[in-house]
């Protein structure tokens, strides 16, 4: 069959595949995006929103780059809330429930109308490639993809994102069906061709809860949750005003002691506890049965009623994912204060899918061996939308990159969460979904989700997907807070009575001599906001601006030491390890170390360090060697 010739194909068109094909037609490059269904483009299988804990950070960061996550919540949430603000700065994360409909549908009505960029509604059954030798690259090499219907699209790059869709099925109790999640049709026949390229699949499984008709549910029996007043936007070019609205409530109930006897009688009944599930779950959003089973202790579990939309009853059951039977879930929900007469519009189901061993992969999300093929989202062993969206940007980008032969784009571990997200992803055994955490962040006071444009948009810049006017907002914003701070350290406030006066009327201090007004904003009891009163050369500035004057002004010291903790780690990163280095001729290495180090193939004496096998002592091996 004659097709036209394109410049990428991305398999896939949930979050990872709606960035990927963005980010590769807005550079320019004719791009083609397949799904099983145009009616699941940005579908939103699982809970209704997007941010949340680190998660928050991650779609800033996103938006930084040129993303477009953060713009489309942005227009279609109907609850906002930030998230973690009674701690620190670091961990504050901004979550928005979604219109989930209407958040599908603006996304999909973005794609239909970018240039470069086609839809199609097909399944791709198999990836076409030839073997090539050069000086430069020993492997395969993609050239294009087929389709069931045997369509053929030639063409440089594929990008790989089908989330849950490959070889799935859908359990509840003994009821399985080969669908995939919603009741869509799943991906049969790719796992195979990918298989025979010398691909390494394995399998990984998530859940999701019922889904409640609204009408059924005693609302007056649960905690009411409403969203923030102001909202802040997700993305850093949206109108602060623009989002100011009218917002719904979400409800806190929780489950019980009669809850979990009715699990406990029936996880025979449970496809992970009878053994029918191959697959692995997260760790991080385990079932209920899971959360019953392993904090058994524990007399009550959160659950978070959330609406699915504005223009539907349907409410979504955050907390109780579940594989259980139809009839012990109805009997387990109507346990719950509340849900005691719930009627469910949908069953909880588990979701058993093939994905692939990341540890194939290279930190531009290449395959090493297959020049050509790209991979992002679940498909590489993750979960959440979030992480699915950031791989799918990175992964397109870099698509673009190989194909204009420009310089990969290649996001570290102290400059976003991204760069955590991805590094541990190709350089740990994941053995469950992945899932993003503040935690994992080691420099996490440094990628703050307030500062992630300061930190990004120059790179978005750079690939060409954040306007010029943009950047320069930017640089502007960057420009006025290094003003503001070095004129609040270098002004000065005496001790003199009006000052004292200030102080004890707000609870602080009195001073003996001198001191500048920096110094004073680090005492806790004392903000930008109060110092106003006698700071009398001060200018307007605008909120964002303020925000990060106070964070650097009062974390100083903090930020300082884990920047100095940064230049340690890039001279970790700068020592690169060549490419065609023979592990085997280092006799000092460990076995393990040998096999790990074969395996991942890392680019850097710091990558190399992350390694789970790897010792300290094997990296000085490994440094001697390389001395020599």
């Amino acid at each position: 069959m004659e097709f036209d010739k394109v410049d990428v194909c991305v398999v896939g068109a949930g979050h990872a595949g709606c960035e990927a094909a963005l980010a590769c037609a807005r550079l320019g490059l004719e791009t083609v995006i397949f799904t099983v269904s145009v009616d699941s483009i940005a579908l939103m299988p699982c809970n209704p929103n997007i941010g949340g804990s680190s998660k928050g950070h991650l779609v800033r960061e996103l938006d930084a780059l040129g993303g477009e996550m953060g713009k489309n919540i942005d227009k279609t949430f109907i609850q906002s809330k930030m998230l973690n603000v009674s701690k620190g700065p670091a961990v504050h994360s901004l979550r928005a429930q979604a219109d989930k409909a209407e958040y599908s549908r603006s996304m999909r009505k973005i794609l239909e109308q970018q240039d470069h960029l086609t839809i199609k509604q097909a399944e791709v059954c198999e990836i076409l490639w030839e073997k090539v030798e050069t000086e430069d690259f020993c492997g395969k090499k993609i050239t294009g993809v087929k389709t069931f219907t045997g369509a053929i699209y030639e063409c440089q790059a594929v990008v790989l994102c089908t989330g849950t869709y490959l070889g799935a099925r859908c359990l509840c109790g003994e009821a399985i069906t080969y669908t995939g999640p919603n009741g869509l049709q799943a991906a049969t026949h790719l796992t195979g061709s990918l298989q025979n390229m010398g691909v390494r699949v394995r399998r990984f499984k998530t859940g999701t809860p019922a889904r409640m008709d609204g009408r059924s549910i005693d609302y007056s029996k649960m905690e009411e949750q409403f969203g923030d007043h102001p909202v802040v936007p997700f993305s850093f070019s949206t109108d602060p005003e623009s989002v100011q609205k009218e917002q719904v409530s979400c409800w806190l109930t929780y489950t019980n002691e009669k809850t979990h006897e009715i699990i406990r009688q029936n996880l025979d009944r449970s496809p992970i506890y009878a053994g029918i599930i191959e697959g692995t779950g997260p760790r991080y959003c385990p079932s209920i049965e899971d959360k019953v089973v392993k904090f058994a202790e524990k007399e009550r579990h959160q659950v978070f009623i959330e609406p699915e939309g504005l223009h539907t009853g349907e409410m979504y059951v955050g907390g109780m994912s579940s594989s259980l039977p139809e009839d012990v879930q109805l009997a387990m929900y109507r346990t719950v204060p509340g849900l005691e007469h719930c009627k469910i519009v949908r069953n909880a189901y588990a979701i058993e899918y093939d994905c692939v061993d990341a540890g194939q992969l290279g930190v531009t999300l290449e395959f090493k061996d297959i020049h050509g093929l790209f991979s992002a989202g679940q498909f590489n062993g993750s979960s959440g939308y979030e992480e699915a969206a950031c791989q799918g940007l990175v992964a397109g980008v870099n698509a673009a990159m190989s194909i204009l032969g420009r310089e990969p784009l290649v996001i570290d571990r102290s400059e976003g969460y991204i760069g955590v997200l991805i590094d541990d992803l190709v350089t740990k055994d994941n053995t469950e979904p992945y899932r993003m955490m503040t935690s994992r962040a080691e420099y996490r006071l440094l990628l703050r989700q307030d500062n992630a444009d300061l930190r990004l948009c120059k790179k978005g810049y750079e690939i060409g997907l954040l306007s010029e006017e943009a950047y320069q907002k930017v640089l502007l914003k960057e420009k006025s807070i290094q003003e503001e701070i070095t004129r609040l350290k270098e002004t000065s406030v005496g001790a003199r009575q009006e000052i004292q006066d200030f102080l004890y009327a707000h609870g602080s201090a009195s001073l003996k001599t001198g001191v500048s007004l920096a110094e004073l904003m680090c005492r806790p009891e004392l903000s930008y906001g109060i110092l106003e009163e006698i700071d009398n050369n001060r200018k307007p500035l605008s909120k964002e601006v303020v925000e990060q004057v106070e964070i650097e002004i009062k974390y100083e010291g903090y930020i300082e030491r884990q920047r100095r903790q940064v230049e340690q780690y890039k001279k970790m990163e700068k020592k690169r390890i060549p490419e065609e280095i023979d592990y085997d001729k280092i006799s000092s290495l460990r076995l393990e170390a040998r096999q790990k180090l074969k395996f991942f193939r890392p680019v850097s004496i710091g990558q190399a360090s992350r390694i789970s096998g790897v010792s300290p002592a094997d990296i000085s091996v490994l440094l001697v060697y390389l001395e020599h």
